[in-house]
């Protein structure tokens, strides 16, 4: 009885096995899954390494407020976007961040704190968030796009909220 009972339940795990394996297969609209596959070695960890060393950059350049220490960080080609306190699109280009930093209401903020929230890699494209406290009282998620040119990754665009102070 107990080997029936076994083989039962061994034949009951294939055969769902094999369903949601076709199941997937098949997604509705004609969608494709590729087949899973092992990863024979990890893919992005010193790609990861490599965003998060550009992001602690940007980060320290808000704890100093220093442009000249968050300045590697970026392309010179970057952008900076938000919505301001009227809900209207602001922004441009990098520079204006270099600028505001450098001046008040921007001061040293050895307190403040940031973590890096996620980081998205595909080949030679990453999208990253960066949550930061008091930096100069201010509070921001920051959106970033890198990309990896001639090797080395770089902030092409940022886009930030500014959350309201408690």
């Amino acid at each position: 009885m107990k080997k029936t009972l076994f083989k039962t339940l061994l034949f009951a795990a294939v055969i769902s096995g094999i369903g949601a394996t076709a199941q997937a297969a098949n997604l509705q609209g004609g969608q494709q899954v590729a087949s899973s596959k092992a990863i024979n070695k990890p893919t992005y960890v010193q790609d990861y390494q490599a965003i998060a060393e550009v992001l602690n950059k940007y980060i320290d350049g808000c704890k100093q407020a220093s442009s000249m220490v968050m300045k590697p960080a970026f392309s010179e080609k970057a952008t900076i976007f938000s919505v301001d306190a009227k809900g209207k699109l602001t922004g441009g280009s990098i520079q204006e961040l270099f600028k505001a930093i450098d001046n008040p209401p921007f001061r040293p903020s050895p307190e403040a704190q940031s973590v890096i929230v996620k980081v998205d890699i595909v080949g030679t494209a990453a999208s990253a968030r960066v949550d930061s406290n008091d930096v100069s009282g201010f509070s921001f998620s920051d959106f970033f796009h890198l990309l990896k040119v001639d090797g080395k990754w770089m902030i092409v665009s940022k886009i930030f909220h500014t959350h309201v102070a408690p």
